[in-house]
């Protein structure tokens, strides 16, 4: 694993994940780098206040910048001050919400948006009609013309947003050509914090409302959209994949096969089988560990992050509730070209092979090693490396330059 500059590995992780889109404008190394520098050991609200604090500072840089008339400046910080709003608000993920979690969020969102606004090609920003309510989410494309063109849907993960999907993938795509629309699913960003949508496991439902919405828009051809999903979004976009025809091309970019057999190898053989087999011996005694495991800063994070997702009120419940994400039974039923990314030093992503395994059509996939820089979660350090790779997959598929 990649080691920046914090001991815990959680939140260094972190700080990889915030610092490896600076390629893409979403940071700047040296700000991440005096950052962590202020964090007092795993004390979390010392995490959020450094981060709050270079937020605010580089947002005051923007505002500076624009005051001048400097756009592009101004832009670039308005951009990175929104990812660094997000990463103060990221570990304090849980249930009840933190109120600092939902404001981290709410000036991420709005200071992306302000940045946004000032690019060549500002996106449209959307409200996506889902049921009886609707998702938050953006339209870039590549330019004015309405000239049909491939479009990518991104699909994130536990604890992303979609603004935070721009720097991850949705600059890139561009870049090459394809139009792209980043949402918050139910589950995810402002649709968990602001709407207070729990996650579901039958995402294919909610990427049928996405395919409506974006089918009939300008610059759009329906026949050549492709998902790409992220962390969990790599889970949920080829379960959307598997029940939903519209699909074009699916990109799994380090994903789980099967949520619960993962989150089972995790923990001791006996109590595994006994949630497994719902013993309430077993289960009390599980709940009794897991209890104390959440009230650490770092090392309960997932189960406090996981409950406050899936809308459960313990651990027991989130652990219960990943029996509905599995892929078997499902993989098989997937026909568009499917793209299986795997980071050779992430335990999230050791159940790709089987993904790809049980894929039936064309398909492809990509160990990445710590030798290349990118075997942490999601290739964070390397993301350059993974869209050269993915998307010189899916220029194949779905010709963006035709």
């Amino acid at each position: 694993m990649t080691h920046l500059a914090l001991k815990d590995e959680l939140l260094d992780a972190q700080l990889l994940r915030t610092a490896g889109t600076a390629p893409y404008g979403g940071a700047d190394l040296g700000e991440c780098l005096a950052t962590a520098a202020r964090i007092d050991g795993t004390n979390l609200t010392s995490w959020h206040d450094a981060w709050v604090s270079t937020a605010e500072r580089v947002r005051a840089l923007a505002e500076a910048e624009l005051a001048a008339g400097r756009r592009q400046s101004a832009s670039e910080a308005f951009l990175r001050a929104s990812n660094y709003f997000r990463t103060a608000g990221v570990m304090l993920l849980g249930a009840p919400v933190d109120e600092r979690l939902r404001i981290s969020n709410a000036r991420q969102t709005e200071v992306f948006r302000r940045g946004a606004a000032l690019l060549a090609q500002p996106p449209e920003i959307l409200a996506i009609p889902f049921q009886d309510t609707t998702l938050p989410g953006y339209h870039f494309r590549v330019d004015g013309d309405e000239r049909p063109r491939p479009t990518v849907v991104l699909v994130g993960g536990y604890d992303g947003t979609s603004e935070e999907l721009y720097f991850l993938t949705g600059r890139a795509a561009l870049a090459r050509g394809y139009n792209v629309l980043a949402f918050d699913g139910p589950g995810q960003g402002a649709a968990l914090l602001q709407q207070r949508l729990v996650l579901r496991p039958d995402f294919e439902t909610v990427i049928a409302a996405v395919l409506d919405f974006l089918g009939p828009r300008p610059g759009t051809d329906p026949a050549r959209v492709a998902l790409i999903g992220l962390s969990l979004g790599a889970h949920l976009a080829p379960r959307a994949a598997s029940g939903e025809g519209r699909v074009a091309a699916c990109v799994a970019d380090c994903g789980s096969y099967d949520l619960f057999s993962s989150a089972l190898e995790r923990i001791p053989g006996p109590l595994a089988s006994g949630l497994r087999e719902g013993k309430h011996a077993s289960l009390r005694v599980l709940r009794q560990i897991l209890k104390v495991l959440e009230a650490k800063p770092t090392a309960g994070w997932a189960l406090r992050r996981g409950q406050l997702v899936h809308g459960v009120e313990d651990p027991i419940e989130y652990l219960l509730a990943l029996r509905e994400y599995s892929l078997k039974g499902r993989a098989e039923k997937i026909r568009c070209p499917a793209f299986v990314g795997h980071a050779e030093g992430d335990d999230i992503s050791s159940s790709a092979p089987r993904l790809f395994a049980e894929l039936p059509g064309e398909k492809e996939y990509r160990l990445f090693t710590a030798a290349e820089g990118a075997g942490d979660h999601c290739e964070a350090g390397a993301r350059t490396l993974y869209h050269a790779v993915s998307f010189g997959w899916l220029d194949g598929v779905l010709q963006p330059g035709a």
